[in-house]
Order: C-alpha cells, then structure tokens, then sequence
C-alpha cells in the first residue's frame, strides 16, 4: 500500500476544494477588505446546520441556497456591528460567533448533531445522472471541481465590476473612496455578505458531504481558511486577481494535502489544531525569512567578493 492511497488523494482535494470557499470567503474580507472577521466558525456551522435541516425535509438543493442565505444574513449582522454601532471587527466577529452558537442549536432542534443518512443529497443526486462505477467513485470530486471553477469565475467577474472595485478600493482606501462618493458602509455590508454567504456555502456541501452536522463541526475553521489563504499567498503572490484566486484554492487543497500526510504519520487527531497553527505560522514567517535569507546571501557574497579584491 502506498503512503498516499488513491482515496485519500481523492479525499484530500474534495474536502480541500469544499475548504477553498472557507479561504475564498476570508480573501474577500481579509485580503480585500482588511478586515479580520472571526464570526467564520459560527458561520460554517449554521451553514451545516441550515442545509442538512432542508436535506432531512427532502431539499438539499434548496438547502444548499439556504445556507448560502443564512450565511449572508450572519455577514450583515456583523457588517452591521462595525458600520452603524462602530464596533472594532474582531469584536463584531467575535460577539456574532457567540450568538450564532444559540442560533445553531436551536436550527438543529436544540440537538448538538444531526444525521442525514438515508436521505438525498446533492452528491447522491449529481452521482445518479451516470450508473458507471467510475462516475460512482468520482462525481463528487467532479461536482465539487465544477462548482468551485464556477465561483472562482463569477468572483473574478465581480471584482472586476463597477460594484467589485469599490469594495476592493474601500479596503484599500475607504477615506479615498468617501471622497469619490461612495458609501464604505455600504461596501463593507456588501463585501462581508458575500463572503459569509460563501461561508455558508461551504457549511452546507460539508453536511451533505458528511452525512452530518455537528455543533462544534466550525471550530478552529478560521485558522484552516487562514492557512489556506496564506499558503496560496506565499505560493502565488499578490499579481493578477485570477491567479490570485487560483492561488487561495490551491492553497486550501494543499493544506489538505499536509493533514492526510500528518494523518498517515500517526499524528494524534488531538494534534491538528497545533499542526494547523504551525502551518499558519511557517507560512506567514516565509516571505520575512526569504527576504532575510536573501539579504544575508547578497551580504555574504559582497563580502567573499571584497576579501577575493584582496
């Protein structure tokens, strides 16, 4: 048997792709908007929570967009807090995440779990288009791949829009952007609705994909959204948006790729969140550390040349 098997490759990039939404939500809000939103837990577990209660009525699709509506309805919460009452994000993200603790149990029937065995999902719908064994292995991976390309595509298409550039200029800029008339406020709510709405998004394909939902299935979410977006940021740099986009995708499939192969070294389950908290940390050290490494070669080879001189 080999170290990575065929399904745990197959595994890896389908939980990493569903991940990849995490990374893509936190981009919009992180890195465009430079705010630092720590409702994302909350959020991804209301996301589940809201798709597998439609999936149980017989509505996964349905749920799906639920979640997705749910999410964008946390984002405006949390919007609101900073826009209208002035509270700092950290703060806003963190008193929503709270709330949004009640507000899971009480979606899930005041349950900590919730099973969707047995009944239909997404998955098990896009899988029944083709009877072949090999479409049975593979179409989640396929929808998954399908529906990840789509938004990576409509978000490059946004940003690039009247509306898109002016939630990219306020994060940048937002005194520069009341200046030209536009309202920073109404950008952020804009901004961070769209991002928790991905949030949700990602919530609901986990439920369905796990057949599951699980009050505490969001902790530690943030941190893996994190990681993923600084690795593909370290990977791919800040050049042009789509490549940008590409690189936060990337980066959430590989961050997978590093727990199926600390997993497949005996690493305790109990672990990973100290492995993800390592990873964050190396990937935000390595561009300084590149940058010092550099110098200090540009300094040693300047001295080597000065002594050759002598």
């Amino acid at each position: 048997m080999g170290f990575l098997t065929a399904g745990i490759v197959q595994t890896a990039l389908e939980v990493g792709l569903i991940y990849s939404l995490i990374a893509l939500s936190l981009f919009i809000s992180f890195s465009i908007l430079d705010i630092c939103d720590l409702s994302t837990d909350g959020c991804y577990t209301l996301g589940c929570a809201v798709g597998a209660v439609f999936t149980i009525a017989g509505h996964p699709i349905l749920g799906i967009v639920m979640a997705m509506l749910a999410g964008a309805a946390s984002g405006f919460v949390t919007a609101l807090l900073q826009t209208v009452f002035g509270v700092p994000s950290i703060l806003a993200g963190i008193i929503v995440n709270t709330g949004l603790y009640t507000i899971n149990l009480a979606v899930m029937g005041f349950s900590s779990n919730l099973s969707i065995f047995g009944t239909a999902t997404v998955f098990s719908l896009f899988e029944g288009e083709n009877p072949s064994p090999f479409w049975h292995e593979w179409s989640p991976l396929f929808l998954l791949g399908i529906l990840v390309a789509i938004i990576c595509i409509l978000l490059h298409w946004f940003l690039g829009t009247r509306l898109g550039l002016s939630i990219r200029a306020t994060g940048d800029s937002s005194p520069m952007v009341r200046a030209s008339s536009i309202n920073p406020h109404v950008m952020i709510i804009t901004g961070l609705c769209i991002s928790n709405s991905l949030t949700g998004l990602a919530g609901s394909l986990i439920g369905q994909y796990n057949k599951m939902s699980d009050i505490n299935l969001g902790t530690g979410m943030v941190t893996i959204a994190l990681a993923s977006l600084i690795i593909g940021e370290t990977l791919f740099g800040r050049g042009k948006m789509m490549l940008r986009i590409i690189g936060v995708v990337i980066g959430a499939v590989l961050y997978r790729f590093i727990m199926a192969i600390a997993l497949r070294l005996n690493v305790p389950t109990e672990a990973f969140k100290l492995v993800s908290a390592i990873i964050v940390a190396i990937a935000i050290a390595a561009p300084a550390a590149k940058r010092l490494l550099s110098f200090y070669m540009k300094k040693w080879t300047a001295v080597r040349t000065r002594k050759a001189k002598l």
